[in-house]
């Protein structure tokens, strides 16, 4: 296996960060729950289809998608193995407001997010396993680091799972409470959250430069994949164009910041996995905000709403 000083390298993120990172993305959680409620579940119960469709892009498709862009990029182990950490992530915490801005179907979204984060629970330990063993340069860094998998699931359980059912039970009881905290919780924690990821990049910022070309490009033609991926999909099993835009959103913005915090806590923050997490957790943003800008000028036909 051929190594680089960049797969060696810790990034420095002290204990104390880590918690407060612990902190801010259970709030980002809690506040996606606050908007949602047990009927967008029943609506999906009576037409389930855009559900396993976009369950199969997120944990199965885009992770298959992301082992060949890996055979075929080569990319540096740690680099790699923070990619495959990415593609096992769910979806991520703006992707209902880009699905907004992009006339896609907000409810498919918002229960996507509930879905996708439960089940994150056991798919984003096992994804992470499954693909990092296939690929040998991964393969090596995982058995030296030698995770116990039931580790990572009581964590992804006490950041996603926890905060998803308070914010539902809230909303529940308490519905106009809910909407109305929610406004508010979700920008503060996103804009807290995303400031966290600055500073670890602007501590580390020597090593962010040397290798920021190099992970910019890689990870924008993995983000571009992983919307096409969606896209496509939904169009394969010839879902409305407003459940397209939707799946397409929800597999190209994932969670990095839960990719971020598993690489800190796990990885001791490699500084290929990290640095791919960090840029991609930025980078969505970009990108989801130019395709729902994009889609939005563009009006669902009128059957589509039938």
């Amino acid at each position: 296996m051929v190594t680089t000083p960049l797969d060696k390298i810790q990034i420095d993120f002290n204990e104390q960060s880590l918690w407060v990172l612990n902190v801010a993305l259970a709030l980002v959680m809690f506040g996606i729950a606050l908007d949602i409620s047990i009927d967008d579940f029943r609506r999906l119960a009576r037409k389930p289809k855009p559900l396993f469709v976009g369950v199969l892009s997120q944990f199965v498709l885009l992770p298959a998608v992301t082992f060949v862009l890996v055979l075929l990029v080569e990319p540096l182990p740690s680099i790699a193995l923070g990619m495959f950490m990415v593609a096992a992530c769910p979806g991520g915490n703006i992707s209902n407001f880009i699905t907004h801005l992009a006339k896609g179907n907000t409810a498919l979204s918002v229960s996507l997010t509930a879905v996708a984060t439960l089940l994150a629970v056991i798919m984003t330990p096992l994804n992470l396993q499954l693909w990092g063993s296939l690929y040998g340069p991964t393969a090596s860094i995982l058995q030296q680091v030698a995770i116990a998998p039931f580790s990572m699931v009581k964590l992804v359980a006490l950041l996603l799972a926890l905060p998803l059912i308070l914010g539902m039970w809230i909303n529940h009881i308490r519905p106009k409470f809910a909407s109305k905290i929610a406004k508010v919780l979700k920008v503060l924690s996103l804009v807290f959250f995303v400031t966290l990821i600055f500073i670890a990049l602007y501590d580390n910022r020597d090593i962010f430069m040397e290798y920021v070309l190099y992970v910019f490009w890689i990870v924008v033609l993995h983000n571009l994949l992983a919307f096409v991926t969606g896209f496509s999909v939904a169009k394969f099993f010839r879902l409305s164009q407003m459940d397209k835009r939707t799946i397409g959103i929800e597999t190209g913005i994932q969670n990095s910041g839960l990719g971020l915090l598993l690489i800190f806590t796990f990885f001791d923050g490699m500084g290929g996995m990290a640095l791919l997490a960090a840029f991609w957790g930025i980078w969505h943003l970009i990108s989801g905000l130019i395709i729902a800008t994009f889609w939005g000028y563009f009006p669902i036909d009128k059957e589509e709403f039938v």
